[in-house]
């Protein structure tokens, strides 16, 4: 790991930084198990008061991870600090599921169009892939898992990080309302709701993608209400 000893006025922002910089360069893999506190300010050439400070300020970020006896992790969990402020800000559980949907409603239609306009032939497999799992799942664990996924992978092909860190941050609603709608209706109208947007993805058809999107995210929505 190489960090460079720091000299600036502002210590703790400066070795922030550098461990965030450190951690969004690593690739799937590597190792994210960072040195303890001790090593680091010794690399850093600060007190440790600094080293843990700025520790702090990544961890509410999402960045890293800090676990008794386990050390300092890089998590990349990013979305962590918008979900903890949705929690704040809506406080009653069945708002913020219906705030969620609505979100999604204007979102993901687009989200889904792109991705039938960028989607490549590995993207059409893997999103094949993640359908089966939902066709194939035998628990509500498993098909939430599965549902959640397709979504995710519409907007990593879509390609738009910014979009991509909205939605990652309504994660944990988007994971309580498909429990909730499966809970209602079963997993067959989700199954055939994500068919009909996979087609139009792999036909390319961005309009198609859209209006599938934009009528599954109605049906949750009023399955929620």
């Amino acid at each position: 790991m190489e960090l460079a000893p720091v000299r600036t006025n502002s210590l703790v922002e400066e070795v922030a930084s550098q461990l965030a910089k450190f951690v969004l360069s690593l690739q799937p893999g590597e190792p994210d198990k960072l040195p303890a506190e001790r090593k680091l300010a010794e690399k850093f050439g600060v007190a440790r008061g600094v080293v843990r400070e700025a520790i702090k300020r990544l961890e509410i970020q999402g960045i890293l991870e800090v676990r008794q006896g386990s050390g300092i992790r890089a998590v990349k969990q990013l979305h962590k600090s918008l979900n903890t402020s949705l929690e704040f800000l809506l406080p009653e559980s069945k708002e913020r599921l219906l705030q969620t949907t609505e979100t999604r409603i204007i979102i993901e239609p687009s989200v889904a169009a792109t991705a039938a306009q960028k989607a490549s032939p590995e993207d059409i497999c893997h999103l094949r892939e993640i359908h089966s799992d939902l066709v194939q799942a035998k628990d509500m664990k498993s098909s939430t898992m599965a549902d959640i996924a397709f979504h995710q992978s519409l907007a990593r092909i879509a390609g738009n990080e910014v979009l991509k860190l909205i939605l990652d941050s309504m994660s944990d609603l988007r994971r309580e309302s498909a429990s909730r709608t499966q809970g209602k209706v079963g997993k067959e109208v989700a199954v055939a709701h994500h068919q009909k947007i996979l087609d139009a993805v792999e036909s390319c058809d961005a309009e198609g993608a859209r209006t599938a999107m934009y009528q599954h995210l109605l049906a949750a929505r009023k399955d929620l209400g």
